[in-house]
């Protein structure tokens, strides 16, 4: 989970110590960091690995882990790519000064009958674009300039116009393998690639990837960039470091790829090496709700958003045939771990997606649906819920209500609470703060950061 604590450069903060010391109190077999960045690019209070410069504050975030964990958690840095992506831009902006003038501008003015400004300067045409009614606009724009207009620019890995887009398969390997060194050399157990959701490997996973230069198009082509990563990481780190993968069972998007899709790449993962296969559904940019003008679109609004993260709203509970937010997902480990048997290898399968109580994680494993149970939103409601698990105290768990208020504030960037304890500013924190706050609190001073005890 994204919680939006590190530092506008990148760098582990105090709040992101006590972040995974908390969460760490509770001794989970495996702790997987936030998505992490590889690049050594700006990209805001996202945690970043894409330079030695993060690696002391990471080295104290492992560290952190060990000690809090009394070393029983493995501790695991989910590493990411992503594409640009732009905030959906005023209009008058984006024709007056973003949009690229072709001559299909041009003639479209001319089919209106606008023929002395389609004859005209640049910016006489810009002006008369922006004096059409929105809708005859929209219909002179190309379907990605109408993209860049209502949703804001987004680069796909179908963008070989784009050099450093045609460049990924050359540059990636190396960014993840450099990443995962430095992993390595914080002190941390393993990492996970993330080629799940919206972000640049699952794109080249994903059937709407159409590349023409042997990364896209078949299923073979389209696994070819993930393995060669894999390959790269593996040659860098060592037999001794963890490395597995989150990918996707089923995008939900139109056109998109399917669980047959999955159980095909995880054969080839499991053939490749991967130490585990962790599984995830939807997620993507495609299907998104409009932003508003000013913000960027976000992955998680749309009917492929509600199938990563279901809430207790997803289904009418009222239909016999709902399945609701519980353990809604374990379909697709489950599918992908019979096939992953079935083609003689036992690499471990994690299944996710509303899990939040023992009945529901031991019967996961008992049924075969998954080798490893990982819950994000019920271990962000009782970081201590693990513990209570092992020890029987499963009556005393703070349950989760899966209605997303913590995705409500990961949407706006803001730092990423619960709303069962935030505002119970009474209870001391659990030990003293890595800032020394006695209660580090959020930006505006309203939620605590941290769970109670």
């Amino acid at each position: 989970m994204v919680p939006w604590r590190a530092s506008d450069e990148g760098f582990v903060t105090p709040d992101v110590r006590d972040w995974y010391r908390r969460f760490a109190d509770a001794r989970p077999g495996v702790l997987v960091l936030e998505a992490t960045g590889i690049r050594d690019v700006p990209s805001g209070p996202l945690l970043r690995i894409g330079h030695e410069r993060f690696v002391p504050g990471l080295r104290e975030l492992a560290s952190d882990i060990r000690r809090h964990s009394e070393g029983q958690t493995l501790s695991l840095v989910q590493i990411i790519d992503f594409l640009a992506v732009r905030r959906r831009p005023e209009k008058d902006k984006f024709v007056l000064r973003f949009l690229e003038l072709t001559r299909a501008h041009r003639e479209g003015l001319e089919r209106l009958g606008r023929i002395d400004a389609a004859r005209g300067g640049d910016d006489e045409v810009r002006r008369a674009l922006l004096a059409l009614p929105h809708d005859e606009l929209l219909a002179l724009l190309a379907p990605r300039e109408r993209e860049a207009l209502e949703f804001g620019y987004r680069e796909r890995v179908g963008d070989t116009h784009l050099a450093h887009v045609r460049d990924l398969p050359h540059s990636l390997p190396r960014l993840f393998a450099s990443a995962a060194v430095r992993a390595r050399d914080a002190g941390f157990d393993g990492v996970e690639l993330h080629y799940a959701h919206a972000y640049t490997m699952a794109s080249f996973l994903s059937r709407t990837n159409q590349r023409d230069d042997g990364y896209g198009g078949s299923r073979e082509a389209r696994v070819r960039l993930p393995l060669e990563v894999f390959a790269a990481v593996r040659a860098a780190v060592g037999a001794d470091f963890v490395v597995g993968c989150r990918f996707l069972g089923d995008e939900i998007i139109d056109d998109g790829s399917r669980i047959d899709d999955a159980c095909f790449y995880a054969v080839q993962f499991a053939r490749a090496g991967l130490d585990f296969l962790s599984l995830s559904a939807g997620g993507k940019f495609d299907d998104a709700k409009q932003p508003k003008v000013g913000a960027a679109v976000y992955p998680y609004t749309g009917p492929s958003g509600h199938e990563c993260m279901p809430t207790v709203r997803i289904d009418d509970a009222r239909e016999p045939a709902s399945r609701g937010p519980f353990g809604r997902n374990l379909h697709l480990s489950r599918a992908v771990r019979e096939r992953v048997r079935a083609a003689g290898f036992d690499t471990p399968v994690v299944g996710a997606g509303g899990i939040n109580s023992f009945e529901l994680a031991e019967r996961a494993l008992r049924d075969g649906d998954c080798d490893f149970v990982a819950a994000a939103r019920q271990s962000l409601a009782d970081p201590d819920w693990w513990r209570k698990l092992e020890e029987g105290r499963g009556a005393q768990i703070r349950r989760c209500e899966f209605t997303n208020y913590c995705e409500g504030l990961d949407q706006q960037h803001k730092q990423v609470t619960c709303k069962l304890w935030d505002r119970d500013l009474a209870a001391a924190m659990p030990w003293p703060s890595a800032s020394g706050a006695a209660l580090p609190l959020s930006n505006d001073g309203k939620r605590r950061l941290i769970a109670p005890a």
